[in-house]
């Protein structure tokens, strides 16, 4: 859905003549935006107003999840927005599909001050304003030993105490890895044998999860003891559950990363590197790591230990995460879907 931020329920027919009037406003610059919408107070404050401020221009966004707002820019042709929000493994298909021009760093210079992972993720297109990143967390008072690896979620003391994310969430196919892994095989190639693992995987399952919400819950009412996830149900699930930790690893968590990027047919593109630079501006990178929106990527960015504690963040906790092959796991994701209700929907 297209409005204005301060009117975010405002109607189909409002949205799509706030569209279609942009030619006619040109010369009060606007800027449309494709994101999620969420913590809309919080980014009005931190980036959005300042932005106005700076751009002298208005604002209009289209809201909505990552499959629902790529496909009216695939519908559209890559038109109908300027900057598009979506985590990475979305933004790979716009690339594939043409939807995103490519981002001209010359004028984004705030790209040379973020970690290296993002500035380049997906080629010459649009960097990484936040990564966060999938692995285990457990209730380190009804686990007996701490957990240190991805294989022991098959560890006999875990029957009946797992949780997985269900294979059409953004961490559902990494349990595809990880099984895959554990069978000393390539995914890609051996499906067949990832999915075996995952069959024998399956006693300690309790349930699939496919909401943060649903996660919390399963915690909180002591169904589950461990689970795969990503690290922005942490603090939540750890204000339910304070003995709740996050697994240090040996093989590493897996890098998520929300990028951001230019649409094909934008309207406003020197607007739209404009308002990239400005939110990996370290100083804006700052505040909203402080404030609980996003993880920071600027690495001037520097966190006090119960700030740094909820994020994905610092040199060294970035470089051990393991990074995916968007191209290869959304060409397979189709066959696992079918694999996965094999093992899983009996």
């Amino acid at each position: 859905m297209v409005g204005r931020w301060r009117n975010p329920i405002a109607s189909m027919a409002l949205a799509l003549v706030a569209l279609s009037a942009a030619p006619a406003m040109a010369q009060n610059k606007t800027l449309t935006i494709s994101w999620w919408g969420f913590n809309g107070d919080k980014l009005e404050e931190i980036i959005l107003k300042p932005f106005r401020a700076q751009c002298g221009c208005e604002l209009v966004f289209e809201t909505g999840n990552n499959a629902d707002r790529l496909n009216k820019i695939k519908i559209r042709g890559g038109a109908g927005v300027d900057v598009v929000y979506l985590t990475d493994s979305y933004s790979q298909i716009g690339i594939q599909e043409g939807l995103f021009q490519p981002v001209d760093r010359s004028k984004v210079p705030n790209i040379n001050g973020i970690y290296d992972l993002a500035k380049e993720p997906q080629g010459k297109f649009g960097p990484a304003y936040t990564i966060g990143r999938v692995g285990i967390i457990y209730d380190s008072a009804k686990v007996s030993a701490p957990i240190t690896s991805w294989n022991d979620l098959w560890r006999d003391d875990l029957k009946r105490r797992v949780s997985l994310p269900g294979i059409t969430t953004t961490a559902g196919p990494m349990t595809v890895l990880v099984a895959a892994n554990k069978a000393g095989v390539d995914p890609y190639k051996d499906e067949s044998a990832a999915f075996k693992a995952l069959e024998q995987l399956k006693p300690n399952v309790v349930k699939n999860y496919n909401t943060g919400s649903e996660l919390v819950n399963l915690f909180s009412t002591g169904e589950i003891s461990v689970a795969m996830a990503q690290d922005f149900t942490l603090a939540q699930i750890q204000a339910a559950v304070p003995t709740v930790r996050w697994a240090e690893l040996k093989e590493g968590d897996y890098a998520t990363l929300n990028t951001v990027n230019i649409a094909k047919g934008a309207a406003s593109p020197e607007l739209a590197h404009q308002f990239i630079n400005f939110i990996l501006d370290p100083k804006i990178q700052q505040t909203l790591a402080e404030r609980g929106v996003d993880a920071p990527v600027a690495t001037a960015v520097q966190l006090k230990p119960e700030e740094a504690a909820r994020w994905t963040y610092g040199p060294n906790m970035i470089s051990s995460l393991k990074r995916l092959d968007y191209e290869k796991l959304n060409a397979a994701k189709t066959d696992w879907l079918d694999a996965w209700s094999e093992v899983f929907g009996k």
